[in-house]
């Protein structure tokens, strides 16, 4: 379907990731010293620790659901079709900038990071573009994975930074930084691989 008269469930859990987005960039900015007069210290520090990875997973879990209820409710609309992207690329692009922040100056972090951003900015210069010409440049489904990718790799990060936030013992907490390192740079690797096919894919009709 493509009306708007449809089932509101889909676009509302949607619209909660596009919120979603912002908050978790305001609290991991706020956990870096980046909010004016917010000096995070000790439980604060903790609790802010722990609520964006709460946030974040219930964020990433509207990803999957508002896909599959779209679907089984016969719910899709322009509307969602709209938001649905923009809601991705504000959850993975404020996540990255709110991690970045966090960890400035770090190469394993900051280059993939920077990949994934130029990547996310390219591709959608490119869609706003080729709507202008009415041609319509689809996710594919390696765009699908990529995006699964993308969230379950920040999931990681930010349960890293989390750790103590969580009262874990110590130990495990660099394994689990290097595992969220290694899936941001699979991320960003997938994110070229498709941003240079839709480039290639949309060149012919531009």
């Amino acid at each position: 379907m493509t009306g708007e008269n449809v089932n509101p469930i889909p676009n509302l859990l949607t619209g909660v990731r596009l919120v979603f987005g912002v908050v978790i960039f305001v609290l991991l900015a706020g956990m870096a010293g980046g909010i004016p007069f917010l000096n995070a210290q000790s439980d604060m520090l903790f609790g802010m620790q722990r609520w964006s990875v709460y946030v974040f997973i219930i964020a990433a879990l509207t990803d999957l659901f508002d896909g599959i209820l779209a679907r089984r409710l016969h719910a899709e609309s322009q509307l969602g079709a709209i938001l649905d992207p923009i809601a991705d690329k504000i959850l993975v692009c404020g996540t990255i900038l709110g991690v970045f922040a966090i960890h400035s100056g770090d190469p394993w972090f900051a280059l993939p990071a920077a990949f994934i951003l130029f990547r996310e900015f390219a591709v959608s210069a490119l869609r706003e573009t080729a709507a202008a010409k009415g041609v319509k440049v689809p996710v594919s489904f390696l765009g699908k994975v990529k995006t699964t990718i993308q969230l379950v790799a920040l999931g990681v990060l930010l349960f890293a930074d989390a750790w103590s936030a969580f009262g874990l013992q110590p130990d495990g907490s660099t394994a689990v930084l290097m595992t969220g390192y290694a899936l941001v740079w699979i991320a960003a690797i997938i994110s070229l691989w498709t941003g240079i096919a839709y480039f290639i894919a949309a060149w012919k009709d531009l």
